[in-house]
């Protein structure tokens, strides 16, 4: 992306700003008359809706029925209306397109790590956090690890529903056998706590099982390299800035390590080599692995295999604990004509739903809202509750406009990773390719 040309006197910066909205707004208008048409119109009816777009389909989105059904009661009188839309990229055009228009809907759902690509760009309204603590919703109820993303300019722009870390699933029988479970049948991650450790535990696995030890899909995937990666990176305590126009302050000799680790995790002996995504997901479930690094996402996928399924936090590898994790947030798309009735109904929603998010719980995720992770109905959650002390130690990625959940960021960096997993690339050329990768995001001006 080149600079865009200024106005006279104008900063290069404003004026990207002031043709991005307009370019947008244009995409906005046309977007609301097509695929979305009507949107508008509906937007001025049904005073007691707060209209919502989201992207959770499959299980996922029968949950999301279900926590809003059980939020109703702490909303009486507003009707929770959804609109499910395409995850990832086509998911967060449409929204920024809508939002630059102002027809986007009363209420969103975006992934905290996009929210550099939108707040500063004033997509997005904040909140209001007075009127959110009326409805028993303060900054206290939530991690700090998490909370710390959701602000831009000391003003609040997400307000945080879940976290969904990165982090292992496991076949008890198995790791019983391999001596590698605590008294009370958790995951002894001690036993993982150092990179031989770690690729020790997995030749115990295998030979436990009689199969392989530890499966990690990533083959063709656009993001799984950079989970594991990154999560690693920052338990090595490695630095990480990213100035505006670069380069990148990164440690390549930490980064080096980290890839040699996860090079040998893949080398094909008591683990398994290339795995895309589905083919990691099936040799777990079909027990031809005993462990899978993975995310709490498909929990419901293990647990309809094995009901007796475990779960653990990632364990700290290399010293410093941090798991990497992405949150579904609520975000408020921007609305000049946004009414005070319409600003309570919508704050006193989210409110409901962060109460009721125990049902979404089911689905792997750690509700953000700490009062319900802290009830003992939570603590009954299995294995949800043993992975629970994650959400103190996450990592969502750099804080960076071209960053994210579904970025070509993630991919770029994705697909130096399998060079070195699949094609023998070395540890220390990776790295540099990979920061060359960043510097040439960082080159790029952002739209902000």
């Amino acid at each position: 992306m080149s600079a865009l040309p200024s106005g006279p006197g104008e900063p290069a910066h404003t004026s990207r700003r002031r043709l991005l909205t307009a370019s947008l707004a244009s995409a906005g208008a046309l977007l609301t008359g097509g695929s979305l048409s009507g949107c508008g119109a509906a937007l001025a009816s049904d005073e007691g809706t707060v209209r919502l777009w989201d992207l959770f389909s499959g299980a996922d989105g029968g949950l999301f029925n279900e926590m809003r059904d059980a939020a109703r009661e702490d909303m009486p009188g507003t009707r929770l209306e959804r609109t499910v839309l395409e995850w990832g990229t086509p998911y967060y055009t449409k929204l920024a397109m809508a939002s630059a228009g102002g027809r986007g809907p009363d209420l969103a759902v975006c992934h905290v790590s996009r929210l550099a690509g939108y707040a500063p760009t004033g997509l997005l309204d904040p909140w209001d956090t007075a009127e959110l603590a009326a409805y028993g919703v303060r900054r206290e109820d939530f991690s700090e690890a998490v909370w710390g993303r959701t602000q831009y300019q000391d003003r609040l722009y997400a307000v945080p529903l879940d976290t969904h870390p990165f982090i292992v699933f496991y076949h008890p029988e198995p790791a019983a056998k391999a001596g590698l479970l605590t008294s009370d049948g958790a995951l002894d991650t001690e036993a993982f706590s150092s990179p031989e450790r770690f690729l020790a535990a997995g030749r115990e696995l295998a030979k436990a099982s009689g199969k392989q030890g530890i499966a990690f899909g990533y083959v063709n995937d656009p993001s799984q390299c950079w989970r594991l990666f990154y999560g690693l990176y920052r338990q090595t305590g490695g630095r990480l800035a990213l100035p505006e126009g670069g380069p990148a302050e990164i440690d390549e000799d930490r980064m080096a390590e980290v890839i040699a680790f996860m090079a040998k995790l893949v080398d094909g002996r008591a683990n398994p080599k290339s795995l895309d995504y589905f083919s990691g997901i099936a040799s777990f479930t079909n027990k031809q692995t005993a462990m899978t690094l993975s995310g709490d996402w498909e929990l419901a996928t293990y647990r309809a295999a094995d009901k007796k399924v475990g779960a653990a936090s990632f364990p700290t590898v290399f010293g410093t604990p941090a798991v990497y994790a992405d949150s579904h947030a609520f975000v408020l798309p921007r609305r000049p004509d946004a009414d005070k009735g319409r600003c309570e109904r919508t704050h006193r929603a989210v409110a409901a739903l962060l109460k009721a998010s125990r049902v979404w719980a089911r689905a792997g995720h750690i509700p953000a809202y700490r009062p319900v992770t802290r009830t003992k109905a939570y603590a009954g959650l299995q294995p949800q509750a043993h992975y629970l002390a994650a959400q103190e130690h996450v990592v969502l990625d750099p804080s960076a406009w071209f960053a994210g959940a579904g970025s070509d960021f993630q991919n770029a960096m994705s697909q130096v990773l399998q060079q070195a997993l699949l094609d023998g690339l070395a540890p220390d050329r990776a790295a540099r390719a990979m920061v060359r990768r960043l510097n040439s995001f960082l080159s790029k001006p952002s739209p902000a």
